[in-house]
């Protein structure tokens, strides 16, 4: 066997004999903070940046990643007049079949985008995974930036879907890679708040763009939203451009002792010639400039191929962890998609209000977001150290779950006000807090369990989110192509209802991971289905 071969095989014993995610994090005697991964010397290693570019940087990808929401969600406040333009006499006015036909086509414009969002990136995460995060921030915006700028201008219905679909191909990218971003450049005891942040921007994305595109439409047509965002599209690129650096580095794993020793079966001459030579540390790498930062491309980062990195998040979705966190994604931001893809109709036939005044009940949302920061992001991380220094110091991805009991409360109450008040025709604050309530569940909750997911199987997080993030979109494109039949049929209640009791049980099933984690995940990595989907020694990031 080639010595390549001999260190795989080495390496898959090692992964199939470990639970992983159980890490010391705390020394036993200081009880200070173990950093985790160990940074190296080298001045490139996006670990040794500042503090404050790291949270810059944390900037840019939360702000490129609301920008894929922005556009994505935030037209839908403006489907009626939308409608009325590519569909000329659909009003509820002349006639009743004839208008919801019509809102039922132009609703395929949100619906394909938001399913090409998470589909896009069975594409864009093996790219990233094995070229790079840079150049796959740049290509992808570049494309969502060009079907910006031609979807202000498409006057055709199939022209304008077209668009909208290469549109969530190029919109998806920032929304997957940005959790491996920041795994790439923030320690792990750092995570949970900087994710909070994520998920935050994550809702803030759809509930600013309605917000924003519903103030557009008081004194502009439903096109001047896509100009608007067109124009901060760009700036996002520019910054991608020219203040973005690759993250992604290539660690050096310590050799395990087993493999030392039978490297060092020679006699004691030949250590002794050789003893200073082994002590030299390799040489520490000069800093990149500027302008050296500034390249598209900067390695192969993986010997894995492009055809396993892409089938690795279909197996993946069969680890219980991971189906649970996919599913907590499905009924928290799939339900925020089943409400936007029909809200601007709710609210104009129940309240009689205005596309802008529909906007404005999205303040709610983002202050329901903001009260997620520090709930999911500061008290997750709280939560999880408290349980870690009563097991001595070891920290086991599963610590952080019991932070998530408000969510468990807000997301199905969420629900329930927002379909008891549309259909009981109850003051337009009890949906709007319905809606305050929803977001902060999508901060909280889905921040919570993205984030242990990835403690657990951190060498291959773009997969691991991947798999989350595009279950999520399938789940939420079925459930917003139903949403209007479903709630036709059976009426806001009883549809809302159905979705509040489908989310409780969901997180529920948080529990039993949290009691049974540790042994789920070592007992799943162990089964032959998942032995397809083990990773290469390369991927292995120091955790």
């Amino acid at each position: 066997m080639s010595l390549k071969g001999t260190d795989e095989a080495q390496h898959v014993e090692q992964i199939s004999a470990k639970t992983f995610g159980n890490v010391r994090l705390r020394n036993l005697e200081t009880n200070e903070i173990i950093l985790i991964p160990t940074p190296s010397k080298d001045p490139n290693d996006p670990l040794n940046w500042s503090q404050a570019f790291k949270y810059y940087i944390a900037s840019v990808i939360c702000l490129a990643m609301m920008m894929c929401n922005f556009l994505a969600a935030g037209p839908t406040i403006a489907i009626i007049s939308t409608t009325q333009d590519f569909f000329e006499g659909a009003s509820p006015a002349t006639d009743v079949g004839y208008y919801i036909d019509s809102i039922s086509k132009v609703s395929y414009f949100f619906t394909t985008t938001s399913l090409l969002q998470g589909l896009g990136n069975f594409f864009w995460v093996p790219i990233a995974n094995k070229y790079g995060r840079r150049p796959t921030y740049i290509i992808s915006y570049v494309i969502y930036l060009a079907c910006g700028i031609w979807l202000c201008y498409e006057r055709s219905y199939y022209g304008f879907l077209v668009g909208r679909i290469i549109m969530g191909f190029g919109a998806g990218a920032a929304e997957t890679i940005a959790p491996i971003t920041i795994s790439d450049i923030f320690f792990l005891h750092e995570r949970g708040a900087v994710m909070g942040f994520y998920t935050a921007f994550l809702s803030a994305g759809v509930t600013g763009g309605m917000l924003v595109s519903g103030l557009i439409t008081i004194n502009h047509t439903w096109r001047t939203i896509y100009q608007v965002a067109s124009a901060l599209i760009g700036f996002v690129l520019l910054l991608a451009i020219f203040t973005f650096p690759e993250t992604a580095y290539i660690r050096r794993q310590p050799e395990n002792s087993e493999s030392i020793a039978s490297k060092t079966e020679v006699s004691e001459k030949s250590l002794a010639a050789t003893h200073d030579t082994e002590r030299l540390e390799p040489a520490i790498p000069a800093k990149q400039s500027y302008l050296e930062s500034l390249k598209i491309f900067h390695q192969t980062l993986t010997t894995e191929n492009l055809l396993k990195l892409i089938a690795r998040p279909i197996g993946l979705i069969c680890l219980p962890p991971v189906l649970w966190a996919a599913l907590v994604q499905a009924v928290t931001i799939g339900f925020l998609v089943a409400v936007t893809s029909n809200v601007d109709v709710a609210f104009n036939e129940t309240y009689g209000f205005k596309s802008w005044q529909v906007g404005l009940c999205f303040i709610s949302g983002i202050i329901g977001a903001l009260l997620g920061i520090p709930a999911g992001g500061q008290l997750g991380d709280k939560v999880a150290d408290w349980f870690t220094k009563r097991n001595g110091g070891v920290r086991d991805p599963e610590m952080r779950l019991p932070a998530m009991l408000p969510s468990v409360i807000t997301t199905p109450l969420a629900l329930i006000l927002y379909g008891v008040g549309i259909e009981h025709k109850l003051h337009w604050m009890v949906p709007t807090v319905g809606l305050g309530l929803l977001n902060f569940s999508i901060t909280q909750a889905t921040n919570i369990c993205l984030v242990y997911v990835i403690d657990a199987y951190r060498p291959v997080a773009g997969e691991i989110t991947l798999a989350v993030m595009g279950f999520k979109a399938l789940f939420g494109f079925l459930l917003s192509f139903y949403t209007n039949p479903w709630v036709k049929q059976s009426g806001y209640q009883n549809a809302y209802g159905m979705m509040a009791a489908m989310s409780a049980v969901v997180l529920l099933m948080g529990a039993p991971l949290y009691l049974w984690g540790k042994r789920i995940r070592h007992v799943s990595w162990k089964w032959p289905v998942i032995s397809y989907i083990h990773w290469h020694a390369d991927r292995e990031v120091g955790e």
